[in-house]
């Protein structure tokens, strides 16, 4: 006998065992997908793990259903790194197969219901709505579940599906559907008796009373004249003036042969490669000693201040790669990053840079996969987002892991919750690649990795072409407030400045963390404000829609026009967004054109590109937006940037909060006065003394991480200690709160010390359930292992609990 283990992705414990046959044993290797049945009448897809000869102990393997794959989608290095994840970020390796793979690769299966020809039903015998379907299935040869509550008009169909087998009218079954689709382009060409001059002439005065057909016919034999190419239907519709309607009628006349071609869904339609820039005198050097820390270090952090141009010394990096015939991942935290980045990367490299990333449709996220996977030219260079370090990668040389200290690199839900940056190390390591981490403010992890000298460093303290950092002015609004010198949201001094900039001829970014027009609607006679039904927070006021909406669960209702406690119309929006920024701007500078880059304005999948490609066109003077703007975006013509707040950054509750702020507000004054002239940059804070607000003034990086450190000492968080969040879920307060001591206390009988907990966050309830969270941190001489193990066997001890197992529990390493 021959038994196969298969990963199902699904979050079960272990992997599930079939029996093959002796000729699918030899044809099956790890890797393959294959279908299987689960449970009583589920059908899965599975990936292969092993193949062996051990019939399982607990239960009878059952057969698999279909073999879906000639070679392996998955290589070995992947199912390496998917076992890491699931160890190390404690959860299921179904839950990493889920995650790394395209959804097109994951079949589903669809219950099929047909007639049964073998019996004869006598029509009275039947209720009506189980003549219906009856019917319907005498029309046609099969119905899908779906089609069946269409028919009926109801969500429940199951028991009338039910009665009908009963009577043996129907039969079921389980049809498996592969849902990606490979795509064709429509062409044509003359048919073939036209070709000659005499026919096609005599074709065109034929045609001569059809004059949009003549047309047609002429444009077809001009382009193909032209160029030697295969003519698309739409390039002709376009050319000719035509219709799709006129083509369809010449085809039918067989004076048109179609045909289609099968395309990539991406691709690049540049022009000719150019060579990358040379190097100064100070990227030169940092590539000579990243290329030196290479030879002894596996992972080298680039610190370099905003606009050094590090992007230049990857790009020299990866030609060298390249030439040793190996793959490179550039990884991005931002999809924004990836659309000024593809275009810069596709003029040194050309074809050779495939994008990975969730704007992708699932048809063109299989595309970039089976491209790395067979070690096409197409995809030597993935530039993505955290998701593409799942491609099947075969010989990875070198990954880059851009604007590291981003926290858009950890994944919180669903599970797996792993780190991009973490796994990239790990990943490089597993092909002997290596991994260089860029950034300007590095994360203090790895800072401090590097001073302990497991990671290389390397620092660039100059901006390229010497241009000077910018300028750094702090505001303070407290003191405008008193003296009466804000306009709205905008002190005098950062109305001046940006007249000043766009008098110039220059553009200006504005930067607010919340978008949105106002964060709370109070009324003024009773205090009271919308809250949302699902969650513990108060709605955010949306003016282009006229709406109140939740940030959290996506709740939303229509604004008030007087308040829901107390009815009277005196209601008063508290606090400020993106949306409230920009409809000041747009009366205190009228003239001038305002954008907006926040979540609401960047949906679709070019929306990003298309407010980047406005700026750059300088079809916008001033933009306004959250902190996608601070991602390493390069804009040449901003000489201004203001924060309009930074406190309500700084005073958060979390433990990086200060790290956060300096990170973010560093990022976005970067943005200003990247070429020639000095930028400025204006901070307006209620408290210009805050050490974090003057050390952003100062550009003093050094002085933040000493004195992060040792508070990161001091009350034993990252780097010293690590740290696990274990979140317990559950729509009843009362179960979550029982839950969370039960857990809580167990943890500290093993523990003793370092167990923070159960408290509920600040936001405690989203989408009806409740949440509490216990922290747990372990010093570095305790074993990680050996802690995960302990929390395991709560969990298990936990979930036995009658009461508790509906509470959901939640655990996040590393909870950066």
């Amino acid at each position: 006998m021959h038994f196969v283990d298969i990963i199902l992705p699904i979050p079960i414990e272990n992997l599930f065992t079939y029996s093959i046959t002796q000729a699918e044993s030899t044809f099956l290797k790890k890797g393959m997908r294959v279908s299987v049945p689960f449970g009583k009448s589920k059908i899965y897809t599975g990936i292969v793990g092993y193949i062996h000869n051990t019939p399982p102990v607990v239960y009878e393997a059952k057969e698999i259903h279909q073999i879906l794959d000639e070679a392996p989608i998955v290589n070995e290095k992947q199912i390496e790194l998917w076992q890491w994840i699931s160890k190390y970020y404690m959860c299921t390796i179904g839950e990493v197969m889920r995650a790394a793979l395209p959804n097109a690769f994951i079949l589903e299966s669809e219950t099929i219901v047909s007639l049964n020809k073998t019996t004869v039903i006598n029509d009275a015998d039947l209720k009506d709505d189980e003549f219906l379907v009856y019917e319907a299935l005498s029309q046609q040869s099969a119905l899908k579940i779906q089609e069946v509550s269409s028919i009926l008009n109801k969500k429940n169909v199951l028991p009338i599906i039910k009665r009908l087998i009963e009577k043996e009218a129907v039969t079921v079954e389980q049809e498996v559907y592969e849902k990606y689709k490979p795509k064709y382009v429509r062409y044509v060409k003359l048919h073939a008796s036209y070709t000659s001059e005499s026919a096609l002439t005599e074709l065109l005065e034929t045609l001569s009373r059809a004059p949009k057909q003549r047309e047609v016919v002429f444009t077809l034999f001009t382009l193909s004249a032209k160029s030697k190419k295969p003519i698309k239907v739409s390039d002709l519709v376009e050319a000719s003036g035509g219709s799709s309607a006129i083509i369809k009628t010449l085809i039918d006349k067989a004076i048109l042969e179609e045909y289609h071609i099968k395309t990539d869904r991406v691709e690049y339609d540049g022009e000719e490669q150019e060579a990358s820039k040379a190097l100064n005198d100070y990227q030169e050097i940092a590539l000579q000693q990243i290329t030196e820390s290479f030879k002894t270090q596996k992972t080298v952090l680039l610190h370099g201040v905003t606009s050094s141009g590090k992007t230049e010394v990857y790009v020299k990096l990866i030609e060298e790669v390249l030439k040793e015939n190996k793959q490179v991942l550039y990884l991005l935290p931002e999809i924004a990053l990836t659309t000024q980045l593809v275009s810069r990367l596709q003029d040194y490299f050309g074809e050779q840079v495939a994008v990975f990333h969730s704007k992708y449709s699932p048809h063109e996220r299989v595309e970039v996969w089976n491209n790395v996977l067979n070690d096409s030219p197409k995809a030597r260079i993935v530039l993505g987002a955290r998701s593409s370090i799942f491609l099947p990668f075969n010989d990875l040389g070198l990954i880059i892991v851009d604007e590291e200290h981003e926290q858009s690199f950890k994944q919180f839900d669903p599970a797996p919750r792993y780190h991009a940056r973490d796994t990239a190390i790990v990943l490089a390591h597993i092909h002997q690649g290596k991994t260089l981490l860029g950034s300007a403010t590095p994360s203090l992890e790895s800072y401090y990795n590097a001073k302990e000298n497991k990671y290389g460093l390397v620092e660039i303290n100059r901006r390229y072409n010497n241009v000077q950092m910018p300028e750094i002015e702090l505001v303070d609004i407290k003191e405008k407030h008193k003296k009466k010198r804000m306009k709205g949201h905008f002190s005098d001094r950062m109305i001046e400045e940006i007249q000043a900039a766009l008098d110039e001829g220059h553009q200006v970014i504005l930067f607010q963390n919340r978008r949105g027009y106002s964060p709370i609607v109070e009324c003024n006679t009773c205090g009271h404000s919308p809250q949302c039904t699902n969650c513990d927070v108060s709605l955010t006021y949306h003016q282009y829609r006229n709406q109140l909406r939740c940030h959290y669960c996506g709740y939303t209702m229509a604004m008030q026009v007087k308040c829901l406690a107390c009815g009277v119309k005196d209601l008063n929006s508290k606090g400020f967004g993106t949306e409230q920024i920009e409809a000041e701007l747009k009366t205190l500078f009228p003239k001038y054109n305002t954008g907006r880059m926040d979540l609401d304005t960047t949906r679709g999948k070019y929306g990003y590109e298309k407010i980047i490609t406005a700026l750059e066109q300088q079809e916008i003077d001033i933009l306004v937006g959250t902190q996608m703007l601070t991602k390493g975006l390069d804009f040449r013509n901003v000489s201004l940037v203001g924060i309009m707040n930074a406190d309500n950054m700084i005073n958060f509750p979390d433990f990086r909060a200060h790290e956060r702020s300096f990170q973010l507000m560093l990022q976005v004054a970067g943005r200003a006065g990247r070429t020639k002239k000095r930028g400025k940059v204006l901070i307006q804070t209620y408290d210009p003394y805050h050490k974090i607000v003057q050390q952003v003034s100062t550009n003093d990086y050094k002085a933040m991480f000493e004195e992060q450190l040792q508070e990161r000492y001091n009350f034993k968080y990252p780097p010293f200690y690590r740290l696990i969040k274990i979140t317990l879920r559950h729509r009843d307060y009362e179960r979550v709160d029982m839950a969370s001591e039960w857990f809580a206390k167990s943890l500290r009988q093993v523990f003793k010390a370092n167990i923070l907990g159960p408290e509920f966050p600040p936001v405690s309830r989203i989408r009806n359930q409740y949440n509490k969270n216990i922290l747990i941190k372990i010093p570095q001489q305790q074993s990680l292992s050996k802690t995960k193990e302990a929390i395991h066997k709560i969990n298990t001890s936990f979930n036995a609990v009658k009461n508790f197992r509906p509470v959901r529990v939640i655990i996040n390493v590393d909870n950066y």
